[in-house]
């Protein structure tokens, strides 16, 4: 796909991290490109050379100012993603998450830029159905789905207050290349535990059921929703398919070494049994669609070149 943002001045935050560093590749060449990441979780090897990084943090007036400066769009992506840390954190995490988060939102006021906000599903907590519609009740069940469903209530409010352009996406389960660390999420840690000889662990009886989708298709969403987003509206961002735990752990198995292990382990307390995203509204007002399946993008994780390590 063309890429429908060029010849534009863009800011990433966090953009030395999982999904920005991925926007960030997406844009250089056809953008100036700036990147605001303070590398406590980024790396500064997934950075590509073609952007402009300003290492500092977003609640640093000075840094913030820095990198919005002529800025015309912008991609906030900076967070604390772990909900058992803001479990744990609540008031340092809101300080990142929502504090931080408002504090770009005012900074795009102040230079009149579009925003896509990185959101979550964690702002639904336990659905009442599926697959889950964007007019779902929002019930968070951790600090950080609060974080960033009152979040998305500021952008929203920005865009009726102040005109400015806004665009929440809740990404359901994403996965993909330069995953990693202690909030990687299954898929990566299943990987990691894979190419380690396993055994893989699976918590509970692994029937608990997710929508897993590629960054790559969430760098399109985001993409798209620059372009054609409805101001103060949110989007949900998955691929409508769910896959099990247990299924997941199998295709990991299959595709490294069929002779690893699965091993089970006590539920996380609180843990959601299953999510899935009703993904019409994204189709039909962005045109959306995720083209990647869960063995195509295995086979991402499993053959790209990762710049960075």
């Amino acid at each position: 796909m063309e890429s429908p943002v060029r010849g534009r001045t863009v800011l990433v935050t966090g953009g030395a991290g999982f999904v920005g560093s991925h926007l960030v590749d997406a844009l250089v060449g056809d953008n100036d490109v700036r990147v605001l990441d303070d590398f406590s979780s980024g790396r500064r090897g997934h950075v590509d050379p073609g952007a402009t990084v300003i290492e500092g943090d977003l609640r640093e007036p000075e840094a913030l100012r820095a990198a919005t400066d002529g800025v015309e769009l912008i991609f906030h992506e900076a967070a604390i993603v772990d909900v058992t840390e803001s479990v744990d954190r609540p008031v340092e995490t809101t300080d990142v998450n929502l504090t931080g988060g408002l504090a770009v939102l005012d900074a795009a006021r102040r230079v009149d830029a579009t925003v896509v906000l990185a959101s979550s599903a964690a702002v639904y907590g336990r659905p009442e159905g599926l697959p889950i519609p964007e007019t779902a009740p929002a019930e968070p069940r951790s600090p950080y789905g609060l974080q960033k469903r009152t979040l998305e209530e500021y952008a929203r409010l920005y865009a009726e207050l102040y005109d400015l352009s806004t665009v929440s996406l809740r990404y359901f389960n994403v996965y993909g290349p330069r995953q990693r660390g202690p909030y990687s999420g299954v898929v990566a840690t299943f990987l990691e535990q894979a190419r380690s000889g396993g055994p893989l662990t699976v918590e509970g009886d692994g029937e608990q059921s997710r929508d897993f989708v590629h960054v790559r298709d969430v760098v399109r969403a985001n993409l798209l929703a620059a372009a054609a987003g409805e101001p103060g509206a949110a989007y949900n961002v998955g691929t409508g398919e769910r896959t099990s735990i247990r299924e997941l752990a199998a295709a990991v198995r299959e595709a490294v070494d069929p002779e690893i292990g699965i091993v089970h382990r006590e539920p996380r307390t609180g843990d959601v049994e299953h999510s899935l995203a009703d993904v019409t509204r994204a189709r039909e007002r962005l045109g959306f669609e995720a083209s990647y399946d869960l063995e195509a993008g295995l086979r991402t994780l499993l053959t790209d070149a990762d710049r960075g390590g």
